[in-house]
C-alpha cells in the first residue's frame, strides 16, 4: 500500500505543470549560483583531458625519438665499440645520453640494460650496477639478464652475498630449461666462494634434477660432487 502511494505521488508531480517548473527554477537557481565554480570544475576536468592527451603525445614522440638514437648505439654496442656505444660521436647520442634523456620511454629502459652491459665489460662495476638496477623489463630474458648481470658485477666487486642475492632472483624469475640452468650454476658457485657448501649443493642439485637435458649438468655434477664431501666434513 506504501508503494503503491509512493508511485501515486510520483505520478502526481511529473503530471503537474507546477511541480516541475518549481524544479526547474531550483535548477536554475542554483546553476546561477554556482556558476563560477560550475566553470571551474568543468575547465579542470577539461584541461586535465587535452593535459593527458598531450602527454600521451609528446610520450609517443620522445619514445620515437629515443628507438631512433638507440638503433645506432646498440650497433656500436653490437660492434663491440663500448665507448662510442656508451658516449655517442657527433650527433649520435650514446647510451648514457639516451638512458637518462628518454627515461620514462621503453628506448630509456633499454638504453639502461646496454650501458649496464657495456660498463661491466668495460670493468666500471658501480656504474654498471646503478644502471643495471634502474632496468626493469617483463620480458623472460632481459630482466633476467640483467639480474644475472648484477650479479657479475658483485662477484667481481668480491660481495659474494650481494652476487647471491641477484643470481637467486636470476635463476627464480621465469624459470626456463634455456638460460635458468646457467644462473643457477653461477649461484653455486658464488655460494662457494661464501662458504655455504650446502646451499651451492642445493643449486646444483635443482640444474641435475630439474633440467637434466641442459648442458650444464656435466659441471653441476662435479661440483656438486666437489661440495658434498665439503658438507660431509
Amino acid at each position: 500500500m506504501c508503494a503503491k502511494k509512493s508511485a501515486d505521488t510520483h505520478l502526481e508531480f511529473l503530471e503537474s505543470s507546477e511541480g516541475l517548473a518549481n524544479q526547474l527554477d531550483k535548477a536554475q537557481n542554483f546553476f546561477q549560483s554556482n556558476n563560477k565554480l560550475l566553470l571551474i570544475i568543468g575547465g579542470a576536468l577539461l584541461a586535465g583531458i587535452l593535459g593527458l592527451v598531450g602527454y600521451r603525445y609528446y610520450q609517443d614522440g620522445r619514445e620515437a625519438d629515443g628507438q631512433k638514437a638507440l638503433y645506432k648505439a646498440v650497433y656500436d654496442f653490437e660492434s663491440d665499440s663500448l665507448d662510442l656505444a656508451l658516449k655517442g660521436k657527433g650527433g649520435n647520442e650514446g647510451l648514457l645520453s639516451i638512458a637518462d634523456n628518454y627515461k620514462g620511454t621503453d628506448a630509456g629502459n633499454l638504453a639502461s640494460f646496454y650501458a649496464g652491459t657495456a660498463l661491466l665489460k668495460q670493468g666500471q662495476l658501480d656504474e654498471a650496477i646503478q644502471r643495471l638496477k634502474s632496468f626493469s623489463s617483463s620480458d623472460i630474458l632481459l630482466q633476467a639478464r640483467a639480474y644475472a648481470l648484477i650479479g657479475d658485477a658483485y662477484m667481481e666487486k668480491n660481495e659474494a652475498g650481494q652476487a647471491i642475492d641477484y643470481y637467486k632472483r636470476a635463476a627464480d624469475y621465469k624459470a626456463n630449461q634455456f638460460f635458468t640452468p646457467g644462473y643457477l650454476l653461477k649461484l653455486g658457485l658464488a655460494y662457494e666462494k661464501d662458504n655455504k657448501p650446502k646451499d651451492a649443493a642445493s643449486a646444483y642439485k635443482r640444474i641435475i634434477d630439474d633440467f637434466p637435458m641442459s648442458s650444464e649438468v656435466m659441471n653441476a655434477k662435479k661440483y656438486l660432487g666437489v661440495v658434498e664431501g665439503q658438507v660431509g666434513e
